[in-house]
């Protein structure tokens, strides 16, 4: 009772100060079940620059609003937007009263979304390969279709990367300098903590950088701005984890100038969606604040995630008829367990202090310092002497036979005769039976090594990377005049990435000899300096080997950005500036490398700007045009600067930055009831590089009998991508209860030039040849689709919110040109050489026509999938009980989310005769998708 005439008492006072003489609109913003007033929600008049917080008592006040009508839009995290009509007459102030918003039910299927863009990890240290590159919902309708419906799919908006956009926390970027990507793992689990987020779409501006061409997403922690309050909850679902428990609290602001915050959870399983992917993962998060006055506070943030998870593998339609939707060849049975041998661990804590400086009513100066240290590691069986272990090793498979051709006759096909067939139904057989990987027999093998005083022929190792990040920067805020805002900023990092092999465990052995079998002499020796040692595991003992080394890098950027305002037209300016210094520290002296493995390598120095720019034009109050426009330079990723890392410090010849150019134009209507945007993009993207490894069949001239076979160091360069296309979100409020949803997206993602392809062949290396490069010339790419998702998508919504606060909504989804990753070096004129042929002419049954059917890019099948959501919420004294649950893929759908085509056989006659048996034996391997899954979550706030 005290509140209510508190809060009576000072809205009236507001009203009595100005009702005489100024414009304006109050009002109070309540939480729909509790009725208690909420703090710092953001109230802004629409189409100005005018923004008010709610105080303590949930009011806010707008004192020099024009006559006329306005639009004023109610937000705050982890509630629904309020958008209201308001009429104002000059010199008159308007009380809306009780402003009430109700719960989000977005943040809670956020959720749900995290268990399925997290399994998209990579299998190298770097960060999510793909996804949409939001894990966290904004309030756009297409985004939320992007992120929601489709992410289960792979889908990228616009096609892009997500090293093209930039998440940050605090104003700090947490993408990674060695690919440009965020590691999504880094605060896995903490979904209450990470809620309040700030979104920018394409290249529009934002308030914290200059950013890419994806959009920026902006993380706050800072303590005081959490709503008193704490909340505990339970989940479980079927996806890459099995259940997940987290429990947070957040204090409020004391009258001492004191806030905090703390989070924890726990995720875990024993298998997953997909056979042996086990999960665990634990998560701390804390954040406190001091204000010291009203223009001084400091803030410290901790954030600690770690997290373990197996591994599923890429299959071929061939494994996948003989297993099944589900199967993963990286795991086998051990002590009646199931034990992975592809586990990828993730447990890098983040420190960051940040001091907010009030200089003046108009002006804000945010500093951060931000320290990142810990650990990536993908383990892997290694052998050394000894038969692969992988069950779809393609010596295991049934079509190892039935695409078998006569080495000496190349059009007498074995693979159809009566003895391959009969050997390939054995190895159908063989496999079934032994489908898994057989730990008893490596620890066996090894154990017999042990007694004959051998090193073991098989070891479990992880490829680690440890990270020591340092990060520097302020962030200037400031509005010059009533419609002028300046948004200013500089940042500097410091890394350097400790990358090396770990022996995790024996199997058994005694101990392990750190030399490359492959090799001979002083070229099989992985350190010079410490040739033939081996690796134990007793306590002290160094346990890394084959290769080890540190990446270094510096970057400095810094950006201004100015956004006008006026009554009919918005208009924003930006640009910045980055330099970025790599370099490489060998700690080992390779025996292929010697003279270029060990030690510093020369610094590589890149300098790169970028301009941006764009308008808003006002139709009327609820109409606009938007126009944004981007041109910038990019620095190659530190990963493709030194490509073969491992052995040694060559860099690409004549690498230098991408050129990114991108615009986007959008009609947009606001209305209370009716929301849309239609938007049209263009980006192309110049001189991008792109590095992978392989072991490749007839690539090479066969000087030496190995009919040109070598494992090699693929590095693409110059390559250009051009992605235009249109996407459509539209949102209509049919009743008070009943919302429509309908978004679209329509790409055209290509390869838009013929790229330069070269392969580094260590099998070539010497001490007069440190660089065995051999340039294979232009791939003919241009025209081929970009590979990383569907490039259509649309789905079409319906939610129903009982005002009892209950709802449910359904949505299905289509999902259309989809394509698999394809080979470049396939589509050199090298595909077209005979490795044994003297004079390097071209197989004599080698025609144009049949090579395009060979190399014409797979599309993979269309689909629809039909996901439904629904929740409930209580409230009891004090206390909100609710729940959510959704079904993706209700029909069980099944589906291919990615592929790459293998690259071993790597020429016309090993391809020809591999796709024409009708069985190949290196057909492309696919990544599927979930079938029906479920997500539920309980939870208490109080």
């Amino acid at each position: 009772m005290k509140k209510l005439v508190f809060s009576t008492l000072l809205v009236m006072q507001v009203l009595f100060s100005f009702a005489q003489t100024k414009t304006g609109i109050t009002g109070k913003v309540v939480d729909s079940k509790t009725q208690k007033p909420l703090q710092n929600v953001v109230a802004s008049i629409q189409n100005t620059s005018l923004t008010s917080l709610t105080n303590r008592v949930g009011v806010f006040v707008f004192t020099e609003v024009s006559k006329g009508s306005q639009l004023l839009q109610i937000k705050t995290a982890g509630y629904k937007d309020q958008l209201l009509a308001v009429d104002l007459e000059e010199g008159k102030m308007i009380d809306l009263g009780i402003v009430v918003l109700e719960e989000d039910i977005t943040s809670e299927q956020q959720l749900s979304l995290v268990t399925i863009t997290e399994n998209d990890l990579g299998d190298d240290n770097s960060g999510s390969e793909s996804t949409s590159g939001l894990l966290q919902a904004s309030r756009d309708v297409f985004q939320q279709a992007a992120a929601f419906n489709w992410g289960q799919a792979r889908f990228r908006i616009r096609g892009l990367d997500n090293e093209y956009g930039n998440t940050m926390i605090n104003g700090v970027s947490m993408n990674k300098i060695y690919d440009g990507r965020p590691q999504w793992g880094n605060w896995g689990g903490l979904n209450d903590a990470t809620r309040n987020q700030e979104f920018t779409m394409g290249s529009a501006p934002s308030d914290y950088t200059f950013g890419g061409i994806l959009g920026t997403q902006e993380i706050n922690t800072r303590a005081s701005i959490y709503r008193k309050g704490s909340r505990i909850s339970f989940s479980s679902t079927n996806t890459n984890y099995s259940w997940r428990t987290m429990a947070t609290h957040a204090s409020g602001m004391s009258t001492s100038g004191w806030a905090y915050v703390v989070s924890a959870s726990g995720r875990w399983a024993q298998e997953g969606y997909f056979e042996g992917t086990d999960y665990d993962a634990k998560a701390l998060f804390a954040s406190v604040e001091k204000k010291f006055n009203d223009h001084h506070s400091l803030n410290f943030t901790s954030i600690y995630s770690e997290n373990s998870r197996g591994k599923s593998s890429p299959n071929s339609e061939e494994v996948r008829r003989l297993a099944g939707d589900k199967y993963n060849s990286y795991w086998g049975w051990q002590d009646g367990k199931k034990r992975n041998s592809r586990d990828r661990e993730v447990n890098e804590p983040i420190l960051m202090l940040s001091h907010y400086w009030k200089l003046s009513d108009k002006t804000n100066l945010n500093t951060n310092v931000s320290h990142q240290f810990g650990k990536i590691g993908n383990s892997r069986i290694d052998n050394q002497g000894a038969d692969n272990p992988d069950p779809i090793y393609y010596r295991n498979l049934p079509s190892f036979y039935t695409s078998a051709y006569d080495p000496d006759d190349y059009t007498n096909f074995l693979g159809g005769t009566d003895e391959y067939k009969a050997n390939g139904e054995l190895a159908r057989l063989n496999f079934l039976a032994n489908r898994q990987i057989n730990w008893n027999a490596l620890y066996e093998t090894n154990k017999a090594n042990g007694r004959a005083g051998l090193g073991s022929a098989y070891i479990l190792y992880e490829d680690r990377t440890d990270d020591k990040l340092w990060i520097a920067n302020s962030i200037l805020s400031s509005q010059l005049a009533d419609n002028i805002n300046m948004n200013a900023g500089v940042t500097f990092r410091k890394l350097k990435s400790h990358n090396f092999a770990n022996l995790l465990d024996l199997l058994g052995g005694d101990y392990y000899q750190d030399y490359d079998n492959f090799q001979a002499g002083d070229e099989q020796v992985s350190d010079l300096n410490n040739p033939y040692r081996k690796i134990l595991l007793d306590d002290g003992s160094d346990t890394k080997f084959s290769y080890n080394y540190n990446l270094l890098a510096n970057t400095v950027d810094a950006f201004t950005q100015f956004k006008f305002t006026y009554k009919k037209i918005d208009f924003y300016l930006a640009q910045s500036f980055t330099r970025t210094q790599y370099q490489r520290e060998g700690l080992y002296r390779n025996g292929l490398y010697p003279t270029n493995s060990f030690g510093k390598s020369n610094k590589y120095i890149y300098e790169n700007f970028g301009f941006k720019g764009g308008l808003t034009y006002k139709i009327t109050g609820k109409q606009f045009l938007n126009i944004n426009a981007l041109y910038m330079t990019k620095a190659p990723a530190l990963r493709n600067v030194f490509p073969n890392g491992r052995l040694n410090d060559n860099t690409p010849e004549g690498l230098g930055p991408e050129n990114v150019t991108s615009g986007d134009l959008s009609y947009i209507i606001k209305a209370p009831k009716f929301k849309t945007r239609l938007t049209a993009y263009y980006t192309n993207i110049k001189n991008a590089t792109e590095t992978s490894f392989f072991f490749g069949e007839g690539i090479f001239d066969d000087n030496d009998g190995d009919g040109g076979d070598a494992f090699v160091a693929e590095t693409v360069t110059n390559i250009e991508k051009l992605n235009i296309g249109f996407e459509l979100g539209m949102e209509y409020q049919v009743t008070s209860t009943i919302k429509l949803l309908l978004s679209g997206a329509y790409g055209e993602n290509t390869y838009n030039n013929n790229p330069t392809v070269t392969l580094n062949n260590d099998n070539l290396a010497s001490p007069t040849n440190t660089n065995p490069i051999t340039n294979f010339g232009e791939a003919k790419l241009k025209g081929y689709r970009l590979s990383g998702g569907p490039q259509t998508a649309a789905s079409f919504g319906m939610e129903y919110r009982d005002p009892k606060f209950w709802w449910v909504g359904a949505n299905v989804n289509y999902l259309a040109n989809n394509f698999l990753d394809i080979s470049s070096l396939l589509r050199t004129d090298n595909f077209f050489k005979n490795p044994q042929d003297s004079e390097g002419l071209s197989f004599p049954e080698a025609t144009q026509e049949r090579a395009r059917e060979l190399l014409r890019q797979e599309k993979f099948d269309n689909f629809m999938l039909l996901n439904l959501t629904g929740g409930k919420s209580w409230k009891v004294g004090n206390q909100t009980f609710g729940f959510f649950a959704s079904v993706n893929n209700v029909l069980d759908t099944f589906y291919k989310t990615g592929g790459f085509e293998q690259a071993r056989n790597g020429n016309f006659r090993e391809v020809n005769q591999d796709v024409s048996s009708g069985t190949p034996a290196f057909a492309p391997r696919y990544f599927y998708g979930y079938g029906r899954t479920y997500f539920v979550n309980l939870y208490i706030n109080f």
